[in-house]
C-alpha cells in the first residue's frame, strides 16, 4: 500500500491567503481567504496585502488542517511560495512556513509560484486527465505571460514570453478604460460572451518567435476608445458588449498564433493553460475546440486551480518530498525568482 505523505502548502504570493493539505496527490483542503479591500483602490495595495495577510494566516492554516482530519503533528512536510510576488505579502508564508517546520520539525519546501501552476495539472482530480511529458504549458496571469516546455517535474524551460505587459494586465487596464470596476478581467469576459467578436477590429502586435507583447494593444485601445467617446459620448455604454468581445477575441487570436508556432516547433501536441487568466472562459471554450482543429490535446484545470491557491503549491512540494528536495530556513523569499 502507497504510503501516505500529508503535506501542508501555503500560498501567500498576492492578496490571497490560501492553506492547502494534501494526502499525497490528492487535495483534503483547499481554503483561501480573499482580500476585499483592494477594490476601493482599483487595484492591489501591498502594504494592505502583507497586513491582511497577517490577519489571516493563522485561522486559514487552522481551517485547512481541520477540514482535512488530521492533527499537524502527521504532517511530513510544509511547502510555500517563494516568488514571483509582492515581496511583503511572501515574506507573511514564508515566514509561518519557516517557523511552523521548525516547531514540528519537518522539511520545508520552497516553490516557484508560476511552476505551481502549471504542476497543478498533476493534483489528481476526478474528472481531469493528467497530461504526460513533455507538453506545452501557457501560463497566463495578472504578472506573467510564457510558453513554458515541460519535460519533467523538474525540468521546465521558458520558451516564449512576454516583451512588457502580462495578458492579466491587458485585460485589467482595458477594463479601467472602458470604466470597469477591479478586478476588470473577468467582467471582460461576462461582457463579450453577449457581444459580437468581429465588431472592432485591433491590430495584433508583430513579435518575433514565441514572445508576446500587450503594451501596443492596450494603448491602441484606449486611443480606440478616445477616439470614438468624442463624437459619441454614450459610445461604450451603447456597445459595451461588442467591444469586450472584440478585445478578448483579438487577445485569443494573440495566444492562439503563439501556441501554433510552439507546437509546430517543438512537435509536441500536448498543451495544458494555467494562472489566473485560464479562468476565462473564451479562453477555455477556443483551447478545447483547438482539440478538434489541430489534433491537439488540450488540458484545462479545474476552476478553483486557475486562480492563486495552495493546492498548486502543495503538490509541487509533495513531488520535491518524494525527491528529497528540501529549503534550508534560510531560503529568502524574492519578488522576482529564476524560473
Amino acid at each position: 500500500m502507497k504510503k501516505k505523505i500529508y503535506t501542508l502548502a501555503i500560498e501567500s504570493s498576492c492578496d490571497d491567503t490560501s492553506a492547502a493539505v494534501l494526502c499525497n496527490d490528492k487535495v483534503l483542503s483547499n481554503i483561501v481567504a480573499q482580500q476585499a479591500i483592494h477594490k476601493e483602490y482599483g487595484g492591489v495595495v501591498p502594504e494592505l496585502a502583507s497586513r491582511a495577510h497577517q490577519q489571516n494566516i493563522v485561522p486559514v492554516v487552522d481551517v485547512a488542517i481541520k477540514k482535512a482530519g488530521i492533527s499537524k503533528e502527521e504532517l511530513n512536510c510544509i511547502s510555500f511560495t517563494q516568488g514571483p510576488g509582492l515581496m511583503g505579502s511572501l515574506l507573511v508564508g514564508g515566514s509561518f512556513a519557516k517557523s511552523m517546520s521548525m516547531a514540528l520539525n519537518i522539511p520545508l519546501i520552497a516553490v516557484n509560484h508560476m511552476k505551481a501552476h502549471i504542476l497543478a495539472h498533476f493534483i489528481d482530480e476526478e474528472g481531469f486527465d493528467k497530461p504526460t511529458f513533455p507538453f506545452i504549458a501557457l501560463t497566463i496571469s495578472g504578472g506573467h505571460t510564457q510558453i513554458v516546455q515541460v519535460n519533467s517535474f523538474f525540468d521546465l524551460k521558458i520558451i516564449g514570453e512576454t516583451t512588457d505587459d502580462a495578458v492579466g494586465e491587458a485585460f485589467d487596464k482595458s477594463a479601467k478604460i472602458l470604466g470597469l470596476p477591479y478586478p476588470g478581467g473577468p467582467l471582460i469576459d461576462k461582457y463579450a460572451q453577449e457581444g459580437n467578436p468581429k465588431a472592432f477590429k485591433f491590430t495584433k502586435p508583430k513579435v518575433e518567435g514565441l514572445n508576446f507583447s500587450f503594451s501596443g494593444l492596450k494603448t491602441q485601445i484606449l486611443y480606440f476608445i478616445q477616439k470614438n467617446t468624442a463624437i459619441n459620448p454614450n459610445f461604450i455604454e451603447e456597445n459595451r458588449n461588442d467591444i469586450c468581445a472584440s478585445i478578448q477575441d483579438t487577445i485569443i487570436e494573440i495566444l492562439m498564433d503563439k501556441l501554433k508556432i510552439a507546437v509546430k516547433e517543438t512537435g509536441i501536441n500536448q498543451v495544458t493553460i494555467g494562472g489566473g487568466v485560464s479562468a476565462n472562459s473564451g479562453i477555455r471554450k477556443t483551447l478545447k475546440e483547438a482539440e478538434k482543429k489541430y489534433g491537439w490535446k488540450t488540458y484545462i484545470p479545474k476552476f478553483e486551480y486557475t486562480t492563486d491557491n495552495a493546492a498548486m503549491i502543495g503538490i509541487v512540494g509533495y513531488y520535491n518530498f518524494l525527491e528529497n528536495n528540501f529549503s534550508k530556513n534560510t531560503t529568502v523569499s524574492k519578488a522576482r525568482i529564476e524560473f
